[in-house]
């Protein structure tokens, strides 16, 4: 099997402090970064990061350490990857602020998460213009959110010509596409709760399965990488982990960490079940 690098979808959150992070925590990436090797930065869909913020996540991260990170929106959905929009000036203009990541050999995929409203019939030419400037000396992975792009040959094969992963995501909506489109594979899960779906704690036998598909995606490609989204009251941090045990990959103070987090995040959830009795 390929490399399977996982963790979370962000790392700033207050409310991790008690189930993962140390009460009042400043340096939550370095701290966060002692017991994974890769995080997905979900800052980026919001506006382009500060040059400040790319080289403190490079400095303050150990050698082995890989930042995901999400396309702008500017580019994805408000310019929904229009070539004619400037969306290459735009997209060149992320990769010059993200410079360092990619010198200290730091950046994993970028994700091009396509909004709901972004269809195969009106968007297969702007995605086959869009796949036709990206470098070729960055990974990217498309996430669909549509379902008129599922089981479209044309769509796939325009992904592989490009080694551009096709997201595997774990949502309420749409089932789970573990097609093969790049020598490596992204996998996100957003959980399955209702309002909002990342409030979601998986269960043990739901991430069994999963891992059978981690596992069988991992023979076909060179690495994984796997994000858990459902960043609430660390549920993400704690699926993470259960993640690498049941694939074998945890180390010693990783499951010590698992122990933790799962033991203050039901003392939480005891704490709120009895105030609301």
């Amino acid at each position: 099997m390929g490399e399977i690098r996982l963790g979370t979808s962000g790392w700033s959150y207050k409310e991790w402090e008690g189930p993962f992070y140390p009460k009042g925590e400043k340096k939550k990436l370095t701290y966060y970064s002692k017991y994974f090797n890769t995080v997905e930065i979900d800052s980026t869909f919001y506006g382009y990061p500060s040059a400040g913020m790319i080289l403190g996540a490079t400095k303050n991260t150990p050698p082995d350490f890989v930042f995901s990170a999400k396309l702008p929106k500017l580019i994805t959905h408000e310019k929904t990857l229009d070539v004619e929009k400037g969306v290459k000036e735009d997209l060149f203009g992320f990769l010059h602020l993200m410079k360092p990541l990619i010198e200290d050999a730091k950046l994993g995929p970028l994700l091009i998460q396509l909004p709901p409203s972004f269809t195969y019939s009106g968007g297969f030419r702007k995605l086959e213009g869009f796949l036709g400037v990206l470098p070729t000396d960055v990974l990217f992975a498309a996430e669909f959110r549509n379902k008129s792009w599922l089981g479209k040959a044309d769509a796939v094969d325009l992904l592989r010509k490009h080694n551009v992963a096709i997201t595997t995501v774990d949502e309420p909506l749409l089932p789970a596409d573990t097609t093969t489109t790049a020598d490596f594979a992204f996998v996100r899960w957003h959980g399955r709760g209702e309002r909002p779906w990342y409030n979601y704690r998986y269960k043990q036998d739901e991430l069994e399965g999963w891992t059978k598909k981690v596992e069988a995606v991992a023979t076909k490609t060179k690495k994984v990488y796997g994000y858990f989204n459902n960043h609430f009251k660390g549920y993400a941090v704690e699926n993470s982990l259960q993640m690498m045990e049941l694939l074998g990959t945890a180390n010693a103070a990783q499951r010590k960490l698992l122990d933790q987090v799962t033991r203050r995040i039901d003392a939480g959830l005891k704490r709120t079940q009895s105030i609301l009795a």
